[in-house]
């Protein structure tokens, strides 16, 4: 069955399975937008990271610690459409996993493999969408995962494998209730069907063994580190580090990839390196004291890819098609395939310095070349592709057809303009009055067309002079909105120019006349001016606006999780999974704790993207 006769059954499930969000619906898009700005506001008044110094404070520990080497999973950016969420859900729970190698350079299957579930999961930001809210946690994200992992039965033996363990790390979307119902979520030590929540705070620290570390860093909205947020690192993390330790630490957005755009983005991470892990304050001693640890992953979500960048060693290049593998060097991957819509990865840097030129915090570091290496997901050719097909009226990826309250809103839009339209065009030609449609030939009506829009055109073609000129400010970055409007007008004069072909009847009354120029002007204002508002996203390769190429889509296939091994010779060998295609038929499995969807056909088959990358504890001498 699909969501929606899954929702028929939501009593027995004890949640509501829903659909995939419609980003570009002008409500939704009005609720998040404003929910973003509250959230902005009240972080500023009412920072709940700095109440919850008063919580008790500790090193996390897993409920179970395994005796061998340690399993951890990774999936961010998750409740959004169920089909996506509970595939992710489902993979994550399943006790063992047979996934595909990758081709081989012939092209030959690559070798399957087994990789055991993961000990520990880590949610790594934006754990539900569009914004935090106890009923979205419980229809999104908890009724899902706990479907797909239920508690273990009386008399199971509690260990890792059965009662595995479950951190969070809070994203923007976290954050548009201030931080409340994630709170109430993750941090009262809950149960989530068979995982089990220890936190007590949004941030934190756990030990993998082997000498690696896991810091969960709750960046606020990407404002800064609160104070006590820090002294519980120092406390935790800091103090016990040991000369070669290794930290994995989880942000709530991949930095490292926006500091072409922006280059403080990464100063905040830079900040955390520096004085959580490469350094420590010793009283009597008034230069802080190295630890001999290093920052050697960096994990986040945020994007909804998969992409790897890795330090450029400072060696000779490595041979051909092993870029990014030395395992000394540092790597930074982005991994928000846990349910929400696919991202593009095709206008990501090929290659960044950390810190970047330009940023504000810089403390004399030397910067670090980082290159973008192995595979992306998806593919650099394919995220070109997906990007267009959202302006494309005959695909069933298209705006309109995706978002349909963005065809009713740009219904409405175009029919109050094509009636100022047709009123200017009744100052051109006066006397015709209500019935300046049925007055003018489709020719006049092309003509007038012309004319109005070149003089639209005008204001563009400066705006867009002025924003070469100033290609940093307020200028520069409001051309999209110009060319939306031209583009409106444009899909106006079109609409305009239809109703002059129809043929209206003799003996229809003028009023008839009006009404059914009312009808043909809305639909064709829904089709053409969705039409237009797409034609304006595909039109740009960088900002706001280009991100809602995808967004507008919904994309639920191509979702992914990371699977890390903590090894006991002190290597962090990292599987990046993905799953093409997401579940969408479910059946209801009956158990005496009550009803779960699971998956109609099985898991979907699931593939490494690329070969398991190697993390040596330690990196290159500095």
């Amino acid at each position: 069955m699909r969501v929606r006769e899954l929702a028929a059954h939501a009593d027995d499930l004890g949640f509501v399975p829903r659909p995939p969000v419609r980003w570009l619906d002008p409500p939704e898009l009005a609720r998040t937008a404003l929910k973003a700005v509250l959230a902005g506001v009240f972080a500023d008044y009412g920072d709940k990271r700095e109440v919850q110094a008063a919580l008790p404070a500790s090193t996390l520990e897993p409920v179970h610690r395994p005796a061998g080497d340690l399993w951890l999973d990774y999936t961010a950016d998750l409740g959004d459409g169920f089909d996506a969420t509970a595939t992710v859900a489902a993979l994550l729970a399943a006790p063992t996993l047979a996934v595909d190698g990758p081709p081989a350079p012939d092209g030959s299957p690559g070798a399957r493999r087994t990789l055991p579930r993961g000990h520990v999961l880590v949610l790594g930001g934006d754990e539900v969408y569009p914004a935090a809210s106890a009923r979205a946690y419980e229809d999104r994200t908890l009724g899902p995962y706990a479907a797909a992992l239920p508690a273990p039965a009386p008399g199971t033996p509690r260990d890792a494998t059965t009662e595995p363990t479950l951190l969070a790390v809070p994203g923007n979307h976290d954050w548009y209730d201030g931080l409340t119902s994630f709170l109430r979520v993750f941090a009262r030590g809950a149960r989530i069907g068979a995982w089990r929540t220890v936190q007590r705070r949004s941030y934190g620290v756990l030990d993998l063994g082997h000498g690696w570390w896991l810091l969960l860093l709750d960046s606020q909205l990407g404002e800064y580190v609160d104070e006590p947020q820090l002294e519980h690192l120092r406390t935790h993390l800091t103090a016990h580090l040991r000369p070669g330790d290794a930290v994995v630490v989880c942000a709530a957005e991949p930095a490292w990839a926006h500091v072409g755009d922006h280059p403080a983005a990464f100063d905040q991470l830079h900040f955390v390196e520096r004085e959580l892990v490469h350094e420590r304050h010793v009283p009597g001693h008034d230069e802080p004291v190295p630890t001999g640890a290093a920052v050697r992953l960096w994990l986040s979500g945020d994007a909804h890819h998969y992409s790897r960048y890795a330090q450029r060693p400072p060696t000779t290049g490595p041979a051909p098609g092993e870029a990014g593998r030395d395992p000394r060097s540092v790597q930074a991957v982005t991994c928000g395939l846990g349910g929400a819509y696919l991202s593009d990865t095709h206008r990501l840097a090929d290659s960044v310095d950390l810190p970047a030129p330009g940023a504000r915090r810089h403390d004399g570091t030397p910067r670090v070349p980082y290159d973008r290496c192995g595979a992306t997901y998806p593919d650099q050719a394919t995220s070109r592709r997906l990007c267009r097909r959202v302006a494309d009226p005959f695909g069933r990826w298209w705006a309109g057809w995706r978002n349909p309250g963005l065809l009713v809103a740009a219904g409405w839009v175009q029919l109050v303009l094509v009636a100022l339209l047709a009123g200017l065009l009744d100052l051109v030609t006066p006397g015709s009055g209500p019935q300046t449609v049925r007055a003018t030939s489709p020719a006049d009506a092309l003509r007038f067309a012309a004319v109005v829009l070149a003089w639209g055109a005008g204001p563009l073609v400066l705006h867009v002079v002025a924003a070469r000129l100033a290609p940093r400010g307020l200028v520069a970055r409001s051309v999209p909105a110009t060319l939306g409007v031209v583009l409106q007008l444009a899909a106006g004069l079109a609409g305009l120019v239809l109703l002059t072909t129809v043929p209206w009847p003799d003996a229809l009354s003028p009023a008839g006349v009006v009404g059914g120029a009312v009808v043909v002007a809305w639909v064709s204002g829904a089709l053409h001016g969705t039409e237009a508002f797409a034609l304006l996203l595909v039109s740009q390769s960088t900002g706001k606006v280009a991100s809602w190429q995808m967004s507008g889509q919904a994309v639920d296939d191509h979702k992914g999780f990371l699977r890390l091994h903590v090894r006991d010779d002190g290597a962090l060998v990292l599987h990046p999974l993905v799953v093409d295609t997401v579940c969408r038929d479910w059946e209801l499995a009956r158990t005496p704790l009550g009803a779960r969807p699971v998956p109609a056909h099985g898991l979907p088959r699931v593939r490494l993207l690329e070969e398991p990358v190697v993390i040596a504890r330690k990196g290159f001498a500095p």
